[in-house]
């Protein structure tokens, strides 16, 4: 029986630390992804209803970021606030490691000419990568600060909203700590881009800096918005399936730790 038991107790163990594993490395990977990507490109999404022009502008790097809040949201739950914050300072690391492999790329020979906006020539083949670590580096810059941010924010107040609903009300501190910490994430990021990223945010003939950044912000902001609250039932049906299968109770956890926590 003992034997059994102990198989069973390194079974569950390993599902846990494979599923840990699995969102930690969906969370780092699409941090990855947006970084890069960033704002190599602006997706335009302008709708009319009754006429009236409805402008909506996001970042390429925009698409899958409401995964990494998702993520953090499942490990905060399942795994508590300690996994979640190291997540996110590996996520900080990641960051730094991605701004050295495009300054080590550009910094081994050959040597391009650099002649227009500090790129090489429009028909010099390297003059792409060139142009993407140039954003890069300014996007990964606006989104260490954010990111740093907003996550915090994320997990923090997620554990905020459980304590004071004595870990109970799962939907207010999944969309109460993703909404508020978004809103946080889109006015940085955009903000900072903006400030050092030359060119990457197009102003057009007849439009103000302002308004151009106000409709990026608020792009962004309802498009992690909607995401997020979509993300509810996704949320509720994951937690309760991975609790299961892992054979872990959150509210112990929670209960445990905030005893701790307490009389420590």
């Amino acid at each position: 029986m003992f034997d059994f038991d102990d198989r069973v107790d390194k079974k569950i163990q390993r599902r846990r630390e494979v599923v840990f594993i699995v969102l930690s490395g969906f969370f780092l990977g699409t941090l990855a992804i947006l970084n890069i990507l960033g704002i190599s490109r602006q997706i335009d999404l302008t709708f009319y209803i009754s006429g009236m022009k409805i402008p909506f502008v996001v970042f390429v790097g925009v698409l899958p970021y409401p995964i990494t809040f998702l993520c953090t949201d499942f490990i905060s739950e399942i795994y508590g606030k300690k996994r979640a914050n190291t997540v996110v300072w590996v996520g900080l690391m990641l960051n730094i490691w991605v701004i050295f492999i495009m300054w080590l790329g550009g910094s081994l020979p050959p040597h391009p000419e650099l002649v227009d906006g500090g790129l090489p020539a429009i028909d010099d083949p390297a003059r792409i990568f060139f142009q993407i670590r140039k954003w890069t580096v300014s996007s990964v810059t606006a989104s260490m600060i954010a990111y740093l941010t907003a996550q915090f924010v994320d997990v923090h107040l997620f554990h905020a909203i459980r304590r004071i609903t004595k870990g109970k009300m799962l939907w207010l501190r999944n969309n109460g700590s993703t909404l508020t910490s978004q809103m946080v994430d889109s006015v940085a990021v955009v903000s900072i881009t903006y400030l050092t990223a030359h060119r990457a945010i197009t102003i057009h003939p007849g439009e103000t800096v302002l308004h151009t950044l106000l409709i990026l912000i608020l792009s962004n902001y309802v498009f992690k918005m909607v995401s997020a609250l979509l993300d509810t039932i996704p949320f509720y049906i994951g937690v309760r399936f991975l609790t299961k299968y892992l054979q872990i109770d959150p509210d112990k956890e929670f209960r445990l730790t905030h005893q701790t926590e307490k009389y420590s």
